[in-house]
């Protein structure tokens, strides 16, 4: 089984392969360039790496939300786009459970936290000690909540994601459980964990055509909320 797994939520850009459990390649870039620019790019130094065919994939894995709006957009046209050439497959990956799949067999809870703006975060809580096991889904939350919700869990907790230098003061501050931060080549997406999180859900049939394929943004753009006049 081979799965090519696309990142590009946020700030960082992200192509990798997975082939029976192994992963083939990654190429990962954490720098202010637009996804348009380099996305296919990546994708092109990858197959020419790993001398990848593309009709040999059996799905693409695509980080389907939340994150940037422009960032998921051109992550889905181009998931999209190669799905309909190829005839393969899309497999619509939450990006805050990719993001906590980083963390596997953490012993505690895993607690990934994407800056929303105005103490606001996109999040999930998540146990990886024996499998992949959602105890919050990804949702929105204000961050004091949040930091409340798992003191009552109680348990040791992992943040990870780039709303942590945002509110790291803040989760100092009303944290009594116990936490800690995740180490630098854990604490941001990865197409890596798109795609072997991806095949996880390919193997249980968690699939959909290219044409059925959306983004899940979680909440209106800011745009849209101006037009309905509501409070940003």
């Amino acid at each position: 089984m081979k799965i090519l797994g696309i990142e590009s939520s946020s700030l960082v850009a992200s192509v990798a392969v997975v082939t029976d459990q192994v992963m083939t390649a990654e190429y990962t870039v954490n720098f202010k360039k637009t996804h348009s620019q380099t996305l296919l790019p990546m994708l092109d130094q990858v197959a020419e790496m790993i001398d990848l065919d593309l009709n040999t994939i059996d799905a693409i894995a695509v980080s389907g939300g939340p994150g940037s709006f422009t960032g998921l957009r051109i992550g889905a046209a181009t998931a999209k786009g190669l799905g309909l050439a190829l005839e393969k497959p899309l497999i619509h990956v939450p990006t805050v459970d990719a993001l906590a799949y980083n963390m596997w067999g953490y012993n505690g809870v895993v607690c990934p936290i994407m800056d929303a703006r105005r103490n606001q975060v996109y999040t999930g809580i998540y146990s990886l000690k024996n499998g992949f096991c959602p105890i919050m889904a990804q949702c929105p939350a204000d961050i004091k909540e949040l930091a409340e919700k798992l003191n009552n869990l109680g348990e040791k907790a992992v943040f990870l994601g780039d709303g942590v230098p945002v509110y790291k003061d803040i989760l100092k501050a009303e944290m009594k459980a116990p936490y800690e931060f995740a180490p630098a080549h854990m604490n941001r997406q990865r197409a890596g964990a798109v795609a072997a999180l991806g095949a996880v859900y390919y193997q249980e049939g968690k699939v959909e055509s290219a044409a059925e394929h959306r983004p899940d943004y979680l909440r209106k753009s800011q745009a849209e909320r101006e037009r309905a006049g509501e409070e940003l």
